[in-house]
């Protein structure tokens, strides 16, 4: 609550209109919340750590235009010009990748999940130790709760946008198969 009144505050004290450095002033506010050296300590927001630049950009872009409704994502990117987000972006993937854990996964739960990722070819996008590619983010070491969301938000359809392709994949999965898949890709080594 505290950071999107401080958001609210920028962008009506004039912090949105467009300026060469709209992204450096927002920057501590976007490390508030995603978290200092690519790992975000924030319930339910991603790490950026590991996120390629060009797909950094087209969320960052998708923000502003409205074309992903995350209310905090698209007040911070107002007025933000394609310079601005083209620094965030190369900003974002600059930040290294979020540690594996330092203690391995539940053996059960890292099986089952283990089995989702090959029966559902997770790897085939986003590649086959999870670290994403160009235009696919990085899923290995993800904040677990944030996967969890996200594999729902695609699920129910809330999530749509250029990834189309995640609802269909996972029409047929349950619940249960997505807390074991955001475990897996939260643990995996």
């Amino acid at each position: 609550m505290r950071l999107l009144v401080i958001v609210l505050l920028l962008i009506c004290n004039g912090a949105a209109v467009a300026t060469a450095n709209v992204f450096d002033e927002r920057r501590p506010i976007c490390l508030q919340c995603h978290g200092d050296h690519g790992v975000s300590n924030t319930p339910d927001v991603p790490s950026l750590g590991g996120v390629p630049e060009l797909y950094a950009l087209l969320q960052l872009v998708a923000f502003r235009e409205g074309n992903r409704d995350v209310p905090i994502m698209n007040a911070m990117t107002k007025g933000m010009t394609d310079d601005d987000l083209r620094a965030a972006a190369a900003f974002v993937a600059k930040q290294p990748r979020p540690p594996a854990p330092s203690e391995p996964g539940d053996p059960a739960r890292m099986a089952r999940g283990s089995a989702l990722v090959e029966a559902n070819r997770c790897g085939f996008c986003h590649g086959p130790k999870f670290l994403g590619g160009e235009q696919m983010p990085p899923l290995a070491n993800q904040r677990e709760d944030y996967l969890l969301k996200s594999l729902r938000a695609y699920k129910s359809q809330q999530r749509v946008g250029e990834r189309a392709m995640m609802a269909e994949v996972l029409y047929a999965l349950k619940d249960a198969d997505f807390i074991d898949l955001a475990y897996f890709l939260a643990h995996v080594r």
